[in-house]
C-alpha cells in the first residue's frame, strides 16, 4: 500500500483506478484501509477542484415542489396568499425570514440555500 497526496489530474485518475481495483475490499484489511484513505483523498480533491455551488433559492423551491408533487396552491398555505406565491416564484417578491423558516420546516430546504441573494 503506497498512498500519496492527490495533487493533479494524473494522481486523481490513478487514485480512481486503484479504488476501482480494490472496491470490494473488506473493512479492517490492508486493502480496506487503503480504500478508505483513497476515498477521503479523492473526496478532498474533488471538493477543491470541482466545487458544486448552491442552487438558486427559487429553483430549489420549484424542484422540491416537483419532488413532493405540490402545486402553487399548496404553497399558498405556507405563504398565505396565492398571489404572493406567484410573485415569489417569478422573483418579483423576495422571501421573508418567516417564509424561509416555513419552507425549511415544511419542504426541508436548507436555510443556507433559501437566504442567498437572487
Amino acid at each position: 500500500m503506497r498512498i500519496k497526496p492527490i495533487r493533479n489530474e494524473e494522481d486523481y485518475q490513478n487514485a480512481l483506478q486503484r479504488i476501482d481495483e480494490i472496491f470490494d475490499a473488506k473493512r479492517g484489511t490492508d486493502e480496506g484501509d487503503e480504500l478508505e484513505i483513497l476515498a477521503i483523498l479523492i473526496d478532498n480533491y474533488e471538493n477543491e477542484n470541482f466545487p458544486i455551488g448552491m442552487p438558486d433559492p427559487i429553483e430549489a423551491i420549484k424542484f422540491r415542489m416537483e419532488q413532493m408533487g405540490m402545486k402553487q396552491k399548496d404553497l399558498a398555505e405556507i405563504f398565505g396568499f396565492k398571489s404572493r406565491v406567484s410573485e415569489i416564484l417569478s422573483k418579483k417578491r423576495k422571501l421573508t425570514l418567516e417564509m424561509v423558516r416555513k419552507l425549511n420546516t415544511t419542504l426541508h430546504i436548507p436555510t443556507e440555500v433559501l437566504v442567498q441573494d437572487y
